[in-house]
């Protein structure tokens, strides 16, 4: 049976308000504490986690923009889907034979996504999490050809900017840094309210616009 494996995060480095100023900025609003958060693993390891966590972060930093990867909780993302019938290939052809194919046919190769990081992890080496920025970008540039690099630059947009339900897109910063609502439902009553004003909404995801939990994808199975 495969020992129980948590990541732990700092409670200000993970989700918090993100709020914009009047001219525009963003600001990030953390709790004063800085309480620990224990959050379960379902595929990676601790280990295995900085090191994708770290990944992500150079992939997707921290800026005068507002957040990253990192506060977005990528990692969490990841390692759900890994985990989940994505993971190991539930919904992909993948009996031989394996040919290089063109770009639009996208991915031909046997492995699958919970593979293709096993080998990617080795890549990256372990001690990417302990190098320095410029160390750690030297090495993902050195790797940008292969599939693992995009297919972790892939997972780390997704994760940013997905719903919260899939575990990443922590306390919806990544809608809030872009300024997208949710899967609204109709924007009737905002038009008769609104119109010809600016107009932010404070971004809801689906449990709060739909009022229950929606079971996502990758616990499907």
């Amino acid at each position: 049976m495969r020992r129980r494996h948590f990541l732990t995060f700092s409670a200000t480095a993970v989700g918090g308000l993100l709020v914009f100023t009047l001219d525009r900025q963003p600001l990030r609003v953390h709790a004063q504490s800085d309480r620990k958060i224990r959050v379960p693993l379902r595929f990676f390891d601790e280990r295995e986690a900085l090191l994708v966590s770290a990944a992500v972060a150079r992939i997707f930093p921290s800026d005068a923009t507002g957040p990253g990867a990192m506060e977005g909780g990528v990692v969490i993302y990841i390692d759900r889907q890994l985990a989940g019938p994505y993971g190991r290939d539930r919904y992909r052809y993948t009996q031989p034979p394996f040919e290089e194919g063109i770009p639009e046919q996208g991915y031909q190769g046997k492995a699958t996504p919970r593979e293709v990081y096993r080998e990617g992890l080795v890549l990256l080496g372990q001690d990417f999490d302990r190098l320095t920025p410029a160390a750690q970008d030297a090495r993902l540039r050195n790797m940008e050809t292969t599939y693992f690099f995009r297919l972790l630059r892939q997972h780390t947009i997704e994760g940013m900017f997905c719903d919260p339900m899939h575990g990443g897109n922590a306390d919806m910063i990544g809608w809030q840094l872009i300024g997208y609502p949710g899967p609204q439902m109709s924007w009737s009553d905002h038009i008769d309210q609104h119109y010809g004003k600016p107009f932010r909404p404070k971004p809801r995801s689906l449990n709060e616009v739909v009022g229950h939990q929606v079971k996502p994808g990758e616990e499907a199975e």
